[in-house]
């Protein structure tokens, strides 16, 4: 299983970003995919993630509203749209299959993508 991520960048506050996550040797359509980031110096945390028929969950209440997770399952593909982005947004964003736990515990990491908001 290997999941890539792609997207980030730096970038300043309010402006928006669109994460990629491509996953291959998985069955991607039948199985939830989640999006968590780790900011320096903190634990990993659970961003949002979007179950096999769509359903979604999100994570802490500063995301909600600004950050939209979606699926292409042509394209086995997971996106984080994430808008009017802020400083405390900084981390390094991953994404996981292979759920163990609805909505947070999954078997399978990507290697992260950097996103850093900065004037």
């Amino acid at each position: 299983v290997q999941l890539v991520e792609s997207g980030g960048g730096l970038v300043q506050p309010g402006v928006s970003l669109r994460l990629s996550c491509v996953v291959s040797g998985f069955t991607f359509s039948t199985n939830s995919m989640g999006w968590f980031r780790q900011a320096p110096g903190k634990e990993r945390d659970f961003v949002a993630a979007i179950g096999w028929s769509g359903v979604t969950a999100y994570g802490a209440d500063s995301v909600k509203g600004r950050f939209t997770i979606s699926r292409d399952n042509a394209k086995n593909t997971v996106y984080l749209q994430m808008n009017s982005l802020r400083p405390e947004d900084t981390a390094v964003y991953y994404c996981a299959a292979g759920l163990v736990d609805w909505p947070r515990r999954y078997s399978y990491w990507g290697q992260g993508t950097q996103v850093t908001v900065s004037s």
